[in-house]
């Protein structure tokens, strides 16, 4: 069909003079002159006809058509046309600055850049699917496909990927083809003087995609009242939330939309304008996300929420060298900033709690004995406290490396790594000292007691609790062999003090030598003191405690085996002169000893745990 007819199909009137009339006349017009008013003609077919067609649909119940739809082989021919438009452009303001034919190509290009802008919106719009941070951010940002400006008319966009075969799904390929449509309108539009367009549709769209990923992730916008009214069970539930969502948004959504940034506008002259959309895109929303660490650090500094402030710190801290890397632009240090110093505040915050703690072990003053010589409430909190903050070794090293600590006695403790890692000994030996401290309370609590056997064996048993703690949990590991070797001494050492006080008495009533020759009336006392005083023992005995049943058998053993050896001497050698001997034979001493360190008997003490709870959890 001649291109006349083409002409009245797609190009309707205007105002401005047809291009033929408006090219100058002259006899000396080249071959090249006409090559360019060609070029000129079929630009401004495409560009009107898609105006036509994008714009001005001819019902309100067809949807309009996309140039980049399809094998987009007219997106191609369209962009074409936009360059050759250009450099006719370029040619007239070099020629006439004055000249109509320029009026009516800035017209032309107005159109075409209309027409580019509505094909931005709709591919940002209608592929979010394809463009989310999670497909994006599984390419790499290396791995760069060519846009249509690459490849020869033949060709459509299609064939690139198809040379990938079946290496890669098919949301992948059409993430792909997604980003190489918009970095070739990009690059369009950026080349012909309309950036300023593309970039405010291209950042109002990535900022409504990324502030929707944040909000589905849970972060939100608190001020520091709203935050510091909550009960401290919500702020764990809003903490867990975080962590989850610091991760995506990092690893993810920040993540992809660096690399999609740097992909459509991957060109040199393009490289500030990806910084400063990057910047818009994601400045807000890397600020909301680090709002909730900051606020967690200004709050009331109670033992209780250590553990969670440790858990924001270590997911900033185990993030940082990614945060660093995608916000590295100099418009977006704002948010290494936040993230820096959100891990200040909570390392701050974290050293203020483990003051805190210590300073409450010294403070708990409870003056009433626990019951049958078992294990203090403070023990049980301490250890349990600093078994958690063991699992976090390697994190609260960095955070006390160089924090004053009182120092600990040069005999006693010295972390055997000191050498091999310093950071890992800064907290071995804190750990260490907080260990002092609550057994130097266990100390002096055991003089609450009247009875000196119950004390030592209190003393034993919270010393046995400690070690047992020590050895199945990463405070064997913190604190070393050499450590529990010479607590578990300790236990020893306790135990046998509690059986020679507990013990000795009725001991006493038996003959240093059982086999020695004695009178009846003599055996016959021995035997009535010996099993009253065995009998008293055991009973009072019976109220007392061991909590663990290894502990408790090897002390039953202990006894049993001192007591059985004499008394069975003594029975043996002393049977056949009092009928009152065969009554309280050998064996009944293991029956005995079988019911005592249970802690069923009857206990005249009672403990209350509300003044460490006050000390503890104070808000």
């Amino acid at each position: 069909m001649p291109r006349k007819g083409m002409r009245s199909i797609f190009y309707k009137p205007s105002p401005f003079p047809s291009l033929s009339s408006l090219s100058p006349s002259s006899p000396h017009r080249t071959f090249s002159d006409s090559v360019e008013e060609e070029n000129i003609e079929t630009a401004e077919l495409l560009i009107t006809k898609w105006d036509s067609v994008t714009n001005h649909s001819s019902s309100s119940y067809t949807k309009p058509a996309h140039l980049f739809s399809g094998t987009r082989f007219e997106a191609k021919q369209y962009l074409n046309a936009v360059k050759r438009l250009q450099t006719a452009m370029k040619h007239l303001v070099s020629q006439d600055p004055t000249s109509e034919t320029l009026v009516r190509l800035q017209f032309l290009m107005q159109l075409a850049m209309k027409t580019l802008e509505k094909e931005l919106c709709q591919i940002l719009s209608s592929s979010r699917e394809h463009l989310d941070p999670e497909t994006v951010s599984n390419r790499s940002s290396t791995d760069r496909r060519s846009s249509f400006s690459d490849f020869d008319d033949e060709i459509s966009v299609d064939d690139e990927f198809r040379v990938a075969g079946n290496s890669i799904s098919e949301t992948e390929r059409m993430s792909m083809i997604a980003m190489a449509d918009l970095k070739a309108i990009i690059d369009c539009m950026i080349s012909s003087g309309y950036g300023k367009e593309c970039v405010k549709v291209y950042i109002n769209i990535r900022k409504s995609i990324v502030d929707e990923a944040l909000f589905h992730l849970g972060v939100e916008r608190l001020s520091f009242s709203q935050f510091n009214k909550m009960d401290w069970e919500v702020v764990e539930l809003k903490v867990k939330t975080w962590l989850n969502a610091v991760k995506i948004a990092v690893s993810t959504l920040f993540h992809g939309e660096r690399i999609l940034c740097d992909h459509v506008f991957a060109t040199a002259s393009e490289k500030r304008i990806a910084e400063s959309c990057f910047a818009e895109i994601t400045r807000e929303g890397a600020a909301l996300l680090f709002g909730l660490p900051e606020m967690v650090a200004k709050s009331k500094k109670t033992p209780e929420k250590i553990f969670k402030t440790l858990d924001l710190y270590e997911a900033i801290s185990d993030n940082w060298p990614q945060i660093q890397s995608i916000f590295s632009f100099e418009s977006t240090s704002i948010v290494r900033s936040l993230a820096v110093n959100s891990m200040v505040k909570l390392g701050d915050a974290i050293r203020a709690m483990l003051s805190e703690f210590e300073s409450a072990i010294q403070k708990e003053s409870s003056k009433v004995p626990v019951p049958a010589g078992g294990i203090h409430p403070l023990t049980r909190y301490v250890l349990n406290y600093i078994t958690f903050l063991a699992d976090y070794s390697i994190v609260l090293g960095d955070i006390i490396t160089d924090y004053p600590q009182s120092p600990l006695p040069e005999n006693y403790y010295r972390s055997p790594m000191r050498n091999e890692n310093p950071l890992v000994s800064d907290i071995s030996e804190r750990i260490a000292w907080l260990i002092l401290v609550v057994l130097c309370k266990i100390d002096a609590k055991a003089e609450l007691y009247k009875d000196v056997a119950l004390s030592y064996l209190f003393l034993a048993n919270n010393m046995q609790y400690v070690v047992e703690k020590v050895r199945k949990s990463n405070l064997g590991f913190l604190l070393g062999e050499d450590w529990l070797t010479k607590h578990k001494l300790k236990v020893k050492e306790y135990v046998s003090k509690f059986e020679r006080m507990g013990w000795s008495k009725v001991l006493s009533f038996l003959p240093e030598n059982p086999t020695v020759e004695m009178p009846a009336e003599q055996v016959r006392a021995c035997y009535m003191s010996f099993n009253a005083a065995f009998q008293e023992t055991c009973r009072k005995q019976s109220a007392w405690i061991v909590s663990d049943p290894k502990l408790r058998e090897e002390i039953k053993i202990s006894i049993g085996s001192k007591l059985v050896r004499r008394y069975k001497e003594f029975y043996e050698r002393h049977r056949s002169g009092s009928a009152s001997v065969n009554g309280f034979k050998p064996e009944y001493i293991g029956n005995y000893l079988s019911n005592i360190l249970y802690g069923t008997g009857d206990s005249s003490h009672s403990y209350s745990t509300k003044s460490l709870s006050r000390i503890f959890n104070r808000r």
